[in-house]
């Protein structure tokens, strides 16, 4: 089995599961722009990426961030950040 195209292919899929929620929650919110933080929270994707034995504190939302970008990447998602927020929306096709 090849175990990289098998990762890669697994990540796809949580990218594409990821663009559906946006999808799905776009028509709540102006002109379908959903905040990130939000998404982070509803999908509860705050993880530890570090060994046990270094050092971070607290989850972060890296596997949100390569999720996204992988979107974005596809010109599947459009990025906008405002102040200090960011938001989300599906690119029409």
């Amino acid at each position: 089995m090849d175990r990289k195209a098998a990762i890669h292919r697994l990540l796809k899929e949580a990218a594409v599961e990821l663009l559906e929620f946006i999808k799905e929650q776009e028509s709540s919110f102006d002109e379908r722009w959903v905040p990130a933080a939000d998404i982070k929270n509803a999908l509860d994707l705050n993880f530890v990426a570090v060994p046990k034995k270094g050092k971070q504190y607290g989850e972060k939302r890296w596997l949100f961030a390569t999720l996204a970008r992988m979107l974005e990447d596809q010109s599947l998602v459009e990025y906008r950040k405002q102040d200090s927020r960011a938001f989300y929306r599906s690119k029409p096709v």
